[in-house]
């Protein structure tokens, strides 16, 4: 392949690596979901071309997958030692999908954590508690921020060392 190609190909690779590693920052955005698909066009186009880099791309196909889990367990486990009802985490989950869609990108940061605090006084009438589950989703959301970084920085890291010797 020629030089420039290869350059061409890296750099927009690594353009898309990097803005899912931003969109991480954001809960809902599913920062490596788009960090994986840069990664898949980058195999696609490589012809993924080395054993090294089927192995490296499996690899990250699993860490993408932990790391969408972890960060949707973390975030409900919190919610749920805070106090909140199952049911009322499987519905801020949906209001923070359908406020990310309506209002991309933060609709979703303002959706999930209101649908917790009202259906948790409406189910409760106890605001104290309601913002103790708030509080429980927040905690459970940094710790996954933390996760899911790392991850991502795992998941560059072993696609640079496909993009360097494969």
């Amino acid at each position: 392949m020629e030089y420039w190609l290869d350059l061409a190909i890296f750099g927009l690779t690594q353009f898309f690596m990097l803005v899912g590693m931003f969109g991480l920052i954001v809960p809902i955005f599913p920062g490596l979901v788009v960090m994986w698909l840069a990664v898949l066009g980058y195999g696609i186009a490589t012809s993924f071309d080395s054993t090294l880099g089927i192995v490296i791309f499996i690899v990250l196909t699993l860490l993408m997958l932990v790391g969408s889990l972890i960060d949707n367990l973390l975030m409900g486990v919190g919610a749920h030692r805070g106090g909140a009802s199952w049911s009322t985490i499987l519905v801020a989950l949906l209001a923070g999908v359908i406020g990310t869609l309506a209002f991309p990108p933060f609709g979703g940061i303002i959706a999930a954590p209101l649908a917790v605090v009202l259906l948790q006084y409406l189910r409760l009438r106890d605001l104290q508690k309601a913002w103790e589950a708030l509080r429980g989703l927040a905690t459970g959301w940094g710790l996954s921020f933390i996760v899911r970084l790392l991850i991502g920085v795992v998941m560059m890291g072993f696609w640079w060392i496909w993009a360097w010797k494969g």
